[in-house]
């Protein structure tokens, strides 16, 4: 179910994003939910992080990883 939500914004980021909206084909309205939803879900993932971080801990990841582009790629891909 969807509601609505009003919005105050500066002139140049409306201008912008209406911009963005129309080159991409998503609307306004998907973009700032999905924005939320990745806001709240990377809240609720470093809720987990903190929980898990004593078990994690006794995994030896490589040098070369990457948390932070790893937990962008997926929320990409599950949001976009």
């Amino acid at each position: 179910m969807t509601t609505k939500l009003t919005l105050t914004v500066e002139k140049e980021i409306i201008k912008k994003s209406k911009s963005f909206s129309k080159k991409t084909g998503t609307s306004l309205s998907n973009i700032v939910e999905n924005y939320l939803a990745s806001i709240v879900e990377e809240k609720q993932n470093a809720q987990v992080s903190e929980k898990l971080s004593k078990v994690v801990g006794k995994v030896k990841l490589p040098d070369s990883f990457d948390e932070e582009r790893e937990l962008k790629e997926y929320l990409e891909k599950k949001h976009l």
